[in-house]
């Protein structure tokens, strides 16, 4: 795991030394650079596979270089495929001879995560694998363009600092800007499955990758679908446990860390394991559990307890690491998870993200297929009617209101902020349904697609959004932030391509979460871990907040810029204080902090 960082045009030496050493964090092993009139290509390498100086980066072969960050897991069988005289045993060079091999069709033979940058004949190539698990950032100015895996890599090309308009109504709907949006104005990200190419001073954007390319409904028998499940995750956690350097796996009660630590073991890999404590809020604490599971699969478990005044002193800091606002209050107690596991000195985690978008884990997901059966009562303008005149902050009136407005309904499972929320919260006019801009490309590929069953649509805007932009994200800066490498093995892409292939009344028809998942490893689990109750990262941020008396920075920021109207803010502060709407309430402190930080 590493960092890109590049310069195509006229740059300041001093300039760009200074913004790449912004990353030395993810890739703190060796800084490789090759400069040239008007080329500035650079890499800050995590040494995971091949750690020798001979795999180091940028790797150069005549006039091509490549910066790659991340895991190819299939590298080692692609490698027989391809005549190069190959020097190292990283998953690099084999990059490097696919691309010489198929061009930028190179990307569509990998498997894994990636970010990568290709610089071939004064053409650059930007990519971001098919589920957006490796970010990169880039901006254009008049004289260059710059590009890097994270915004603090970026931000000191910019001539003066300003907020996007689109990231912060797209944050406060979605938990995190849409592609290719981000907080600071100019500077924008790939999304998942784009390649970005740039020649004679203009760049185009294009989609190499859908997951809804993945055909519709060809598994219909059960067995059939619980078989191929299984045989993919055992192949998906088992290629990612290929390290040179020490691994450990985090560790909730739930079954998504139970099967991906199962499965290791199964693979003779028993990986020590992590749990997050709370001192004094038992209501939130997997130790118990954690470590009821740890015991019926034999595995080592460390639980970190943390306390508020950790959770305070550690969210200046993963503030930071984010570099812009993202409303995911486990990114604290995350945070702290890895810092204690890099102490230990591992680099490499497992983690199970991506588990509830493919087999359908959230309760809500079952109230959205119910509720979507409302669009067809034949009598239902009287329902329109008064859920327009009885107007409520609740999501459930939301919900209704658009089945009888005949407007889309789920518009991921990370909607915070409604359209006429905002409306009401800001200082500014917000026409409803105008989010749905943010999700326009999506339902239209969507809508042009084989598939047609809602629950598709749910995980296919889930994990493009929800996931590759939210919890992705937090991910990737938290662990990068302590040097260390998170794999995904449920996000596999053939994994999640054969669950958009099953018949999705699979998934759902016993409304059931994680049905099928739970059918495959019921043969392998304690059936308490099966059955328990889905706490996902909770965590008590708002108790935290307001006790620590932060949450008044939202107040003085808005004295500042008068961005939020004061009575909606207030209603916001006393309602999460009583234990409602607390997520958006700490979106918006976040955004304080980051306003404050950055424009004040």
């Amino acid at each position: 795991m590493c960092a890109l960082f590049g310069i195509i045009g006229d740059y300041n030496e001093n300039r760009a030394k200074n913004a790449l050493a912004r990353l030395s964090h993810r890739g703190p092993d060796y800084c490789g650079v090759v400069q040239k009139e008007r080329l500035f290509f650079a890499h800050q390498r995590l040494s995971i596979l091949d750690i020798h100086e001979r795999s180091h980066q940028p790797l150069k072969h005549k006039d091509i270089l490549i910066s790659f960050n991340g895991e190819i897991y299939n590298f080692q069988e692609l490698k027989t495929e391809l005549d190069f005289p190959f020097t190292t045993t990283s998953d690099s060079e084999v990059i490097l001879a696919a691309y010489l091999k198929w061009g930028v069709k190179f990307v569509h033979h990998l498997r894994g995560m990636f970010a990568i940058a290709i610089y071939d004949a004064n053409r650059l190539y930007l990519f971001r694998d098919r589920l957006g698990k490796k970010p990169l950032f880039f901006t254009q100015t008049q004289s260059a363009f710059i590009f890097a895996s994270e915004i603090k890599g970026v931000t000191p090309f910019l001539e003066k600092t300003e907020m996007s308009s689109d990231a912060l109504l797209s944050y406060l709907s979605f938990l995190a800007p849409t592609p290719p949006h981000t907080f600071f104005k100019g500077i924008y990200k790939l999304a998942a499955g784009e390649y970005l190419e740039f020649y004679d001073g203009k760049y185009e954007l294009k989609r190499y990758y859908d997951i809804l390319d993945a055909p519709s409904n060809i598994i219909t028998d059960e067995a059939e679908a619980l078989q191929s499940i299984e045989q993919l995750l055992e192949e998906s956690i088992a290629m990612r446990l290929s390290a040179d350097v020490p691994t450990a796996a985090l560790l909730s009660g739930g079954i998504d860390s139970a099967t991906i630590n199962y499965f290791a073991k199964s693979a003779n890999r028993a990986l020590p394991t992590y749990t997050l404590g709370y001192k004094e809020f038992a209501k939130y604490d997997e130790r118990a559990n954690a470590k009821a599971t740890a015991d019926s699969l034999g595995l080592q478990n460390r639980a970190i307890e943390i306390d508020e005044r950790m959770f305070i002193e550690a969210s200046d800091k993963v503030f930071d690491a984010l570099d812009e606002p993202l409303n995911d209050p486990a990114a604290v107690p995350l945070y702290l998870l890895f810092e204690q596991i890099k102490k230990d000195g591992y680099r490499v985690v497992m983690s199970g993200e991506g588990s509830d978008e493919i087999f359908l884990g959230y309760r809500q997901y079952f109230e959205y297929l119910d509720i979507e059966g409302a669009s067809s009562l034949a009598h239902k303008n009287w329902l329109k009617k008064y859920f327009r005149a009885n107007f409520s902050m609740n999501r459930e009136w939301e919900w209704y209101k658009r089945i009888f407005d005949d407007t889309l309904l789920f518009r991921t499972s990370g909607e915070k902020f409604t359209d006429l929320q905002k409306n009401k919260l800001l200082r500014r006019n917000v026409k409803d349904n105008a989010s749905l801009k943010y999700l326009a490309s999506y339902r239209e590929r969507f809508e042009n697609s084989a598939h047609s069953d809602a629950s598709i649509w749910y995980s296919y805007s889930d994990l493009n959004l929800f996931q590759a932009e939210h919890f992705l994200t937090k991910l990737d800066r938290v662990s990068m932030a302590h040097s260390i490498e998170s794999r995904t093995p449920f996000l596999d892409h053939k994994l999640v391509e054969l669950l958009f292939s099953i018949d999705p009344a699979l998934r759902y028809k016993e409304g059931v979460t994680k049905s099928l998942l739970k059918k495959v490893m019921q043969p392998y689990l304690h059936q308490d871990i099966l059955k328990r109750k889905k706490k996902g990262f909770a965590n008590p941020y708002m108790e935290y907040l307001v006790s620590s008396g932060r949450v008044s920075l939202i107040w003085e920021v808005n004295e500042q810029t008068g961005m939020f109207q004061k009575e909606e803010l207030q209603s916001y502060i006393e309602s999460a204080a009583k234990g409602s709407f607390k997520q958006h309430l700490w979106g918006l402190y976040v955004l304080s902090v980051w306003m404050k930080k950055y424009l004040l």
